[in-house]
């Protein structure tokens, strides 16, 4: 098969994890013999830097001419410690998902037996955990207008908002994960307070009736925040809006021991993106410490979700496993200081995959 990626590394360790994940696709695409083509573009404070534009008009071509793209992070403490700055790198994140349409961010989360001991929480409550999290990427308060400050600067104003459309179409899709996995759907909302959490409720109330073969319960996103930390093993998919997407699916990181570690994919009407839920780590960048395999197992989704390549998803999540249970990590996950960089991680995750 032939498959044809954009690669945006955007900021900080951006370049360093995305060149491990390539290692790891190139390997892969050698022992499946597919064809891979890929050309990289700039997104995010590096983007401000070239261009002035956080994504270039360029970057988008790419992505739309591309089958799939393999995304690292953005972000940059230039613009973060300026609050006057009128351009900001996350403003090409969020024009990204705008205009390639998606609207859906799927981030599994999985335990891995090596790692039970690194969590906060304990082994009893985490082991055997694994849930899928489905945010809504186009709506909400992110995108909502008007949206600004005062004239004398005192007050702020976001607004949130969200149509019946937007809200139909993430629910249809989670519920489609639902029927694939063990038939349940959690939907996070916040309908006693919030008039586009009560509107949320009500679509999918009127669509649950269309999946009788899953079970839906409803929660109010305190309480499925709490409920994260209680009883994570609880949940199988686990459907919301944007802001509360964004906050929940951090919180359920510590779930798996390490921000590190998990992947995402992002999914709508055009390309999608695949990328670790971590940021920029801009204390990081060139020093060749931070961890991969985040990135390296969002590269297993993009063979999965992106070309239907379940096998060679599969050899990815086998070598990222492996690695992890012969100590191969990095300084994050590392036991009594012995720690690998980056990319000798990377290069360990690769050989796997070419020498299975």
């Amino acid at each position: 098969m032939k498959l044809n990626i954009a690669v945006l590394a955007g900021d900080g360790i951006g370049p360093e994890i995305i060149a491990e994940a390539l290692k790891s696709v190139q390997a892969v695409c050698t022992k499946f013999n597919h064809e891979l083509t890929y050309k990289e573009a700039l997104v995010g404070a590096c983007a401000i830097d070239a261009t002035g534009n956080p994504y270039p008009e360029e970057t988008h071509s790419l992505c739309m001419q591309s089958d799939a793209v393999l995304f690292g992070a953005i972000g940059s403490p230039f613009y973060d410690n300026n609050p006057s700055a009128k351009v900001r790198p996350e403003q090409g994140l969020l024009a990204m998902r705008k205009k390639l349409g998606l609207f859906a961010n799927i981030r599994p989360v999985t335990t891995f037996p090596s790692l039970l001991h690194k969590s906060p929480l304990r082994s009893e409550l985490i082991e055997g955990a694994d849930f899928m999290c489905i945010r809504e990427l186009t709506g909400g308060m992110y995108f909502g207008r008007p949206q600004g400050r005062s004239e004398d600067g005192d007050t702020a104003y976001d607004t949130c908002v969200y149509t019946r459309e937007e809200i139909d179409r993430i629910v249809r899709l989670a519920y489609g994960y639902a029927q694939k996995r063990r038939k349940k759907l959690t939907v996070v909302d916040k309908a006693n307070v919030l008039a586009t959490s009560r509107l949320w409720r009500q679509v999918s109330q009127e669509i649950s009736a269309e999946y009788p073969d899953v079970e839906t319960e409803y929660m109010f996103v305190d309480n499925a925040a709490m409920r994260l930390i209680q009883w994570p093993k609880s949940f199988d998919v686990m459907v919301t809006e944007n802001m509360f997407g964004d906050i929940l699916t951090d919180e359920a990181s510590v779930i798996t021991g390490s921000l590190g570690m998990l992947p995402s994919a992002s999914v709508g009407i055009h390309t999608s993106v695949f990328e670790p839920i971590h940021g920029s780590y801009p204390q990081a960048a060139g020093k060749n410490i931070a961890n991969p395999l985040a990135t390296i197992l969002s590269a297993a989704l993009m063979f999965e979700y992106a070309f239907d390549l379940k096998e060679e998803g599969k050899l990815i999540r086998e070598a990222v496993a492996a690695s992890m249970d012969a100590g191969v990590v990095t300084e994050d996950i590392s036991e009594k200081g012995k720690a690998y960089s980056t990319s000798a991680v990377g290069d360990w995750v690769a050989s796997y995959i070419k020498n299975k």
